[in-house]
């Protein structure tokens, strides 16, 4: 009875420590492939998975990228003069008399067709294995947001904003570029203060405010403290998004489900308040009333200047 008894105990101690290297071993997997998926995605090497990281890796795809004057001439020479869309062009569509329902008209099929490129992208977050799927899941994260920024530059371009430089220079993208879409992307989740940043900047551009203090406001003046803020939320979200949507979804997922919990329903409302923003500034409606705290450039300004 007593040699049964310790055959058991050495049972129950070798189970106990299979299960004890097991974990380990999957612990040990689990942190390499965060590594692996921090190495990935990395783009302004800070050491952490940030908004900026996926903005520079998404203008980094083929295509992601949107020529303002390509994009508008095709969208108003199918119905409007070669005079009127040289004016858009200069200018913007509205001030060449384009009505705003048919530049909202445009938005929405911009926002429909973007969208349904987002079904292109796969639901299956990559085979079971942890560091196998190190690869997949910031490509899945990266196209995602890659055409939420296109649908961004289209709706910008629509709503009367001028080309944004999209080009890296050497090896880094230009400062006031990735603020202005964190602020886009700011505005697509509803993120505190990204609205009336996005329609500051409108103000000024409608007022002719110059560009270089509308950058300066962008990198270092009175609306850097909103990118900052915008920054920090998306940094919670890239967490959950990249982390525990690897670790939760280990295995392939049908539904177009993307890992943390992107999906192709989220686009459309994101791209739409995006949309709705922008179609109500002084850049789309002379009629429009700002609220106070959207006068944060002009003021600036202003105060400098008495």
């Amino acid at each position: 009875m007593k040699i049964k008894k310790e055959k058991v105990e050495n049972i129950v101690n070798s189970a106990k420590k299979t299960t004890t290297n097991i974990s380990n071993k999957a612990k040990e997997i689990t942190a390499k492939s965060k590594d692996k998926i921090t190495t990935a995605m990395d783009a302004n090497g800070d050491g952490n998975i940030d908004i900026q990281d996926i903005i520079i890796l998404g203008l980094r795809i083929p295509g992601i990228g949107i020529n303002r004057r390509n994009f508008l001439e095709k969208e108003f020479s199918k119905k409007y003069s070669r005079e009127t869309v040289e004016r858009a062009i200069e200018t913007t569509p509205i001030n060449a008399g384009i009505p705003l329902n048919e530049i909202n008209k445009i938005a929405d099929e911009v926002i429909a067709f973007e969208r349904n490129c987002v079904t292109g992208i796969s639901a299956a977050l990559g085979t079971p294995g942890g560091a196998a799927m190190a690869a997949t899941i910031p490509a899945d994260i990266i196209q995602y947001y890659g055409y939420m920024l296109r649908a961004t530059q289209k709706l910008m371009y629509l709503y009367g904003f001028p080309e944004i430089n999209i080009h890296e220079k050497g090896q880094a993208f230009d400062t006031e570029t990735l603020n202005i879409l964190t602020i886009c992307l700011g505005v697509m989740y509803g993120v505190a203060g990204a609205n009336n940043a996005i329609k500051s900047i409108a103000k000024a551009l409608a007022v002719g405010v110059e560009k270089k203090l509308i950058n300066t406001a962008l990198t270092k003046g009175t609306v850097y403290p909103i990118v900052k803020s915008i920054a920090k939320w998306f940094g919670v979200k890239m967490t959950k998004e990249v982390f525990a949507g690897f670790f939760k979804k280990a295995i392939p997922v049908v539904g177009g489900v993307i890992g943390g919990g992107i999906t192709f329903v989220s686009f459309k409302p994101c791209c739409d308040k995006l949309k709705n923003s922008l179609k109500d500034t002084l850049l789309t409606n002379p009629g429009h009333k700002d609220e106070e705290n959207e006068n944060i450039i002009i003021d600036n300004i202003n105060k400098n200047n008495t």
